[in-house]
């Protein structure tokens, strides 16, 4: 897939976020802020059997922030704890499929962040 591809997957996960709202009944929750932008970032997780049987996330912020959040909540659906816990910042970026600056990065890296801070 080009760039140009993937660029426009960042803006339709923008404009229409992927699992975008609240879970009514899940395992764990986190809430992270991107100091820089003001980004924010809350995930809701049930795990069911030690798998991720839903997800959901709501936030406010940049296209990079909200794009990759939805992107990664469509990842973290059918995984194990042991599988998420072993995903990366780097696999996060590959997922995205874009170049991010290093002034992005913590944009991107904010779903990451809080998806982490459920597995704890």
């Amino acid at each position: 897939m080009n760039n140009y591809l993937y660029k426009e997957e960042i803006i339709e996960h923008y404009k229409h976020p992927q699992n975008f709202g609240k879970l009514s009944d899940f395992s764990a929750s986190s809430k992270q802020l991107n100091p820089f932008c003001g980004d924010e970032v809350e995930m809701f997780i049930r795990f069911s059997g030690g798998v991720a049987s839903d997800v959901s996330f709501l936030g406010h912020g940049c296209a990079i922030s909200i794009a990759s959040s939805s992107i990664i909540t469509e990842h973290i659906k059918g995984k194990s704890k042991a599988e998420l816990t072993k995903f990366s910042k780097e696999d996060m970026l590959t997922l995205l499929g874009v170049e991010v600056s290093e002034t992005r990065k913590k944009c991107a890296l904010l779903g990451w962040a809080v998806l982490q801070d459920c597995l704890k």
